[in-house]
């Protein structure tokens, strides 16, 4: 029987999950890999346009993981499966 003060059971994140390997805070080529091999030209657009939250040390950007799955889960609720474009032009 279960407790009643017990925690509730919850489903783990699938992306947290899925990027459980990667550090918590991952570089631009890391990003790349996450986000399907994307090419490092997109991942910067992408971290220029404001798209996916980042901070810079120096010159170097550094990518919060959450961010990277924060921004897979907005455009996977935002945009129609059929026409999921990253950077809408």
């Amino acid at each position: 029987m279960a407790d009643i003060n017990s925690e509730p059971v919850t489903i783990p994140d699938l992306y947290s999950l899925l990027y459980l390997n990667y550090p918590d805070v991952v570089s631009v080529e890391q990003v790349c890999e996450m986000l399907g091999d994307i090419s490092s030209k997109t991942a910067y657009k992408l971290l220029q346009a404001g798209r996916i939250d980042h901070f810079r040390i120096g010159r170097t950007y550094k990518i919060p993981k959450q961010s990277v799955i924060h921004y897979l889960r907005e455009i996977m609720n935002t945009c129609p499966l059929s026409n999921n474009d990253a950077l809408t032009h």
